[in-house]
């Protein structure tokens, strides 16, 4: 192993959130941990372990959770409020939003089991709006990483950060996209892989898919540019403009609703700065998801390799 290549390689984000999160508390003291009866599924068990009197689990009460975690906060905490992303985003957004983003505290809320993560759990216990309502609150910062080794560093960056963050975790393993361990730059976007005839941008799980997409497309003769945004607030303006000039078409793939999340940022973006492109956002098209095993959702709502290189070709065809 070379003297940066990352430990966290291969395990899902969840993963590595967890582990890191250990090594973050060793030493600061002021980090705290809170869930809402999930411990072991958001990876907060060894944390409890290690640091029981730093620990506090609500219960099955994830409005109050967020309401302890703006006093701990006030009285000089930093506290890891965890729990699956659909219960942090619509069932305590009211007290994320009015306790903790109105009052710029520094909570860090983790969520694990973003997008159709819970599968089978079907459509009541999948996150698909969870960026648009964290997105929409003022002084929060938004993140989703790409992968195992992207979400330790950003944990590691927002544990610094003095206002509120949400970090959207996965339970599947996303595919690998980094394997060295890099300070994390809040607000940048990263290349993944360059290209002259679209550019994918992409969050999370879907920038590993997007990259098995441009090479299926690769073979065709089509040569895609991939962008990583694990930032989506603050969002990159100068690589969303960027990538307008080095290609003639966008596409964004999130596994989120188009409305409100990466898709409908980028948009904005385009919009107000007046740059003309071929656009299309790709995600869950406004509808309620079904259930299944994971990677059979994956191929379903065509975000999987394939599935974005058959969009990407519709799309260019047009």
């Amino acid at each position: 192993m070379s003297d940066n290549q990352s430990k966290y390689i291969g395990i899902s984000s969840r993963d590595a959130y967890g582990a890191t999160l250990i090594e973050l508390a060793k030493e600061d003291q002021r980090i705290v941990g809170l869930t809402a009866d999930l411990a072991n599924s958001v990876r907060m068990d060894v944390f409890q372990k290690e640091f029981p009197d730093r620990m506090f689990n609500m219960g099955i009460a994830e409005q109050n959770m967020m309401g302890a975690a703006a006093g701990l906060a006030l009285v000089g905490k930093i506290p890891f409020v965890s729990t699956f992303a659909a219960f942090a985003s619509m069932r305590s957004h009211e007290q994320a939003r009015t306790d903790i983003a109105y009052n710029s505290l520094p909570v860090k809320i983790c969520a694990s089991h973003g997008g159709f993560g819970l599968a089978v759990g079907g459509a009541t216990h999948h996150a698909l709006e969870d960026l648009s309502i964290f997105r929409d609150m003022p002084n929060m910062q938004v993140f989703v990483p790409a992968d195992s080794v992207e979400a330790s560093a950003i944990v590691k960056a927002i544990v610094k950060t003095p206002g509120p963050a949400y970090l959207r975790l996965s339970r599947p393993t996303e595919p690998t996209v980094y394997t060295q361990d890099e300070p994390y730059v809040i607000g940048k976007a990263r290349v993944v892989r360059e290209g002259k005839d679209i550019t994918l941008m992409a969050c999370g799980g879907s920038v590993g898919y997007s990259v098995q997409a441009a090479e299926i497309l690769a073979e065709k003769g089509v040569s895609v540019r991939v962008v990583n945004f694990s930032t989506i607030k603050p969002i990159d303006r100068a690589e969303i403009v960027a990538s307008a000039q080095k290609t003639p078409a966008i596409m964004t793939v999130e596994e989120h609703s188009i409305i409100g999340g990466l898709g409908s940022s980028v948009a904005e973006v385009l919009a107000e700065e007046g740059v003309a492109t071929k656009f299309h956002r790709h995600g869950l098209q406004d509808i309620f998801t079904t259930s299944g095993p994971y990677n059979d959702l994956l191929g379903y709502y065509k975000l999987d390799g394939k599935g974005i290189a058959e969009t990407v070709a519709s799309f260019l065809k047009k």
